[in-house]
């Protein structure tokens, strides 16, 4: 990894390089909360944002997706898609760490997702260092900094920015848009008090947890998941702001007039109660409290059993979405509990 420093001035010339070249995709503030949405000017964006209310998921996997039409004689014409250069500005490491999970399920070498793919290849990060607010917890599961996935990755240090270089793309923006400069020690003394700062920062609310995979399966028939699973209104928004729930849908659409359609990719939720029900009627979770428990063990257990990371990245969105108190930080506080009685 490579690291320089610019000042601050500089920021606003490497976006107005990126604003020059791509569709550039940044933090805004929509009320009193803040989204991720297409900028045209530095002026717009606002880098010292709490957690966004949704993700950057929505970029890569659409909301509906056509993935192929076909006609009146079931003949398929696929649907090319021609993706933008587009880079995305000010992303928090929970938001990079989580499309590095996207990455790790769509990016399969036995079975690439072209219409993700394709995304990908188009798209730049270029990171930035935040505070944690009170539902945050990536802390507690080793994902509070982004060791990769990212262009370049900004670390606030008052007058300048402690960047961190991921690509070669990266590096060359920002050696034609400003004047970046070796670090020195003065600069890295003031880079590990800025993550000792943010490293305290973390809510105390929130315990940290070791051996979370080994807890989900001691404890896979506790009462609590009946007391958790009975509270879920099925109501899915946990799914909808979830930067790393990427389970779908697939819907063909009839034309107005019959005669041929498309075939669609929508967003579905394993808490949504139709999700595990196949053809005959039969259901293999017909409960809420298997559906929340299955959801749950996925992100922190079964995900990791497989890819060797936790597929939640504890940014809070879920605990704030869910009306009944449902979230992966109410597991974390169950475990901690258990060890005191």
């Amino acid at each position: 990894m490579l690291y320089k420093v610019i000042d601050k001035p500089d920021l606003e010339l490497l976006f107005n390089t990126f604003l020059g070249n791509a569709t550039v995709i940044a933090p805004i503030k929509t009320g009193k909360s803040y989204s991720f949405s297409e900028v045209h000017s530095f002026d717009e964006v606002e880098l010292d944002y709490h957690t966004t209310l949704t993700s950057l998921k929505k970029f890569f996997i659409p909301k509906h997706e056509t993935l192929f039409e076909f006609d009146e004689n079931n003949e398929i014409h696929d649907c090319e898609i021609y993706p933008r250069s587009r880079v995305l500005f000010g992303a928090h490491a929970c938001d990079i760490n989580a499309i590095n999970n996207l990455n790790l399920v769509f990016e399969d070498q036995e079975r690439p997702d072209p219409y993700y793919k394709k995304r990908k290849s188009k798209t730049m990060i270029v990171g930035i260092s935040c505070m944690p607010t009170k539902t945050c917890f990536c802390h507690n599961l080793g994902v509070q900094e982004a060791k990769g996935g990212y262009d370049l990755f900004l670390q606030d240090l008052g007058d300048r920015y402690f960047v961190s270089i991921g690509s070669v793309e990266g590096a060359d923006v920002l050696e034609s848009s400003c004047s970046p400069r070796d670090t020195t020690d003065e600069d890295r003394k003031l880079f590990l008090e800025r993550t000792r700062l943010r490293q305290e920062a973390f809510s105390k609310e929130i315990p940290e947890i070791q051996e979370i995979p080994m807890l989900m399966d001691a404890f896979h028939d506790d009462p609590f998941w009946e007391e958790m699973g009975k509270k879920c209104l099925s109501c899915t928004a946990c799914a909808q702001v979830c930067p790393t729930c990427y389970c779908f849908n697939i819907i063909d659409t009839l034309n107005a007039n019959g005669k041929g359609g498309k075939r669609e990719r929508i967003p579905d939720c394993c808490t949504n109660p139709e999700f595990a029900q196949v053809t005959g009627g039969f259901n293999f979770r017909d409960s809420n409290v298997s559906r929340v428990r299955h959801r749950m063990y996925h992100k922190l257990n079964g995900f990791y059993s497989k890819y060797d990371r936790y597929l939640c990245v504890g940014c809070g969105r879920g605990a704030r979405a869910c009306k009944a108190g449902i979230s992966p930080s109410e597991v974390l506080k169950f475990f901690a509990n258990k060890e005191f009685e």
